[in-house]
């Protein structure tokens, strides 16, 4: 079997001959296979039949080429076990039924039982690490982005009542963080003992807080899970989500390998305010996909430039595939990807050689 290591290569600052490519939910409703499936089972029931959901992990490997798969799962999955009541409803997303409201319902959370109850989630893991020729990446949603769905009872565009626990009772929201961040750190550290190659923490709603408040509520807690996870030699990718452009200064200390970007800034612009020191993913925006491929050639041309001009770089999405997405395109876009990274990264070696060979052998006028 020959196991393609880009991905992970990528994520270490290491060269790579052509970039790797992975899409966020690239496991999803865009595929009509996939849509059969949701016709029978919901995502939930799908999640507990490891091999049912090791199989849809598979399929965009199969069919797009992409050079890394990510778990089929979703990120309340572990609430279950830590004593919290919820359905992913169509149309909605996660509907809590006993939102977190009150001291009280603080304490009644209970520490998570990975082994116990997520087996089914560790087995997909053991099966997919069996079965494929590229890395896996796990996942965890992020302290604040799980709090959100507790508090509020449902997805929300104000987060009303998350702000208002955070300002309100600041000490309420730290022991809530504390939590999940124990949640996080124990659901990871379990997927990765089990097989998983590397991780995501996504943060998919944090942008909606100003960096003050992001440095004071929900930082220490990130880097507290990432700090307590330094043993795993696996790449770490924090996603911070959508309109988070202005939080990426306040990573720049954080111990993960990679940070995610959505398409509101650039890939340098991107580095330049997360100091150098980690590997960038992104940042494609998911709906340039409604254009036509020439379009779609072009933006990912112009990213893959930019990203090649440092070591570690992952072409992806800035957020998740949508269901209207095109498999066709998306097919396409990964042949482009790495077709075009190859010979970007040839020419540019190829003038590096030169470059050095000019400074040791100057011509002499």
């Amino acid at each position: 079997m020959t196991y393609n290591d880009r991905f992970i290569r990528a994520c270490f600052k290491q060269d790579v001959d052509q970039l790797p490519v992975w899409y966020m939910r690239q496991a999803g409703r865009y595929d009509p296979e996939y849509r059969k499936i949701k016709e029978k089972y919901s995502l939930l029931e799908i999640c507990k039949q490891p091999e049912l959901a090791a199989e849809v992990t598979m399929m965009p490997v199969r069919k797009l080429g992409v050079d890394a798969a990510i778990l089929y799962s979703d990120i309340m999955n572990p609430v279950a076990s830590i004593g919290i009541d919820f359905d992913i409803v169509k149309n909605v997303g996660p509907v809590i039924d006993n939102p977190i409201r009150t001291a009280a319902d603080i304490d009644r959370l209970k520490p998570i039982d990975v082994e116990g109850d997520l087996a089914h989630i560790l087995n997909t893991i053991e099966m997919l690490n069996r079965e494929l020729e590229v890395p896996l990446i796990t996942f965890a949603g992020a302290p604040f982005t799980i709090a959100s769905y507790l508090i509020e009872g449902r997805p929300t565009k104000s987060y009303i009542r998350t702000k208002s626990l955070m300002y309100g009772e600041p000490e309420l929201w730290h022991r809530l963080m504390d939590k999940l961040g124990d949640m996080v750190i124990a659901y990871l550290r379990a997927h990765v003992a089990h097989g998983g190659q590397a991780f995501q923490l996504f943060d998919s709603w944090v942008g909606a807080l100003a960096p003050k408040d992001f440095e004071q509520f929900v930082l220490p807690t990130v880097t507290r899970i990432f700090a307590e996870l330094q043993d795993l030699n696996v790449p770490k990718i924090y996603f911070p989500g959508v309109s988070s452009g202005e939080l990426l200064p306040t990573l720049a200390g954080l111990q993960a390998d990679v940070i995610g970007l959505d398409w509101r800034v650039s890939l340098a612009e991107g580095r330049r305010r997360l100091g150098g020191k980690h590997a960038v993913q992104g940042n494609l925006d998911p709906y340039l996909l409604t254009a036509p491929m020439e379009v779609i050639k072009r933006h990912a041309a112009a990213i893959i430039d930019e990203g090649i001009q440092e070591p570690g770089y992952v072409f992806n999405l800035g957020h998740g595939l949508f269901p209207e997405a095109s498999l066709e395109k998306l097919q396409e876009l990964t042949e482009f990807v790495h077709e075009y990274s190859a010979g970007a990264i040839s020419r540019r070696g190829s003038l590096r050689t030169a470059n050095k060979l000019d400074q040791q052998h100057p011509t002499s006028l």
